[in-house]
């Protein structure tokens, strides 16, 4: 990784960095489908405690998913109206 300035087209500096969001919300997603997976897995096995573990981590995954695609466009309104609160985008 080369030590200098941050290249051109990049969005925050050294005194405010980039929000993380982005990254946030597609951690969230995978770990709340990876959760439910595993969870329906474990429930056709029979394993149902772990597998109501998985599931309530599963819904918080959701829930996290909620509170960030909140701040996402909490922020957007907050650049001025930057249309950056898909999903995905």
């Amino acid at each position: 990784m080369p030590i200098g300035p941050q290249p051109h087209g990049r969005r925050g500096t050294v005194e405010e960095p980039y929000s993380p969001l982005n990254l946030r919300l597609v951690l969230a997603a995978f770990g709340m489908v990876v959760c439910a997976v595993l969870s329906a897995v474990l429930f056709r096995a029979g394993w149902t405690v772990p597998a109501w573990l998985l599931a309530v981590w599963a819904v918080v995954a959701l829930g996290d998913l909620v509170v960030i695609q909140f701040r996402r466009r909490a922020r957007a309104r907050a650049e001025g109206g930057r249309k950056d609160h898909g999903l995905f985008e």
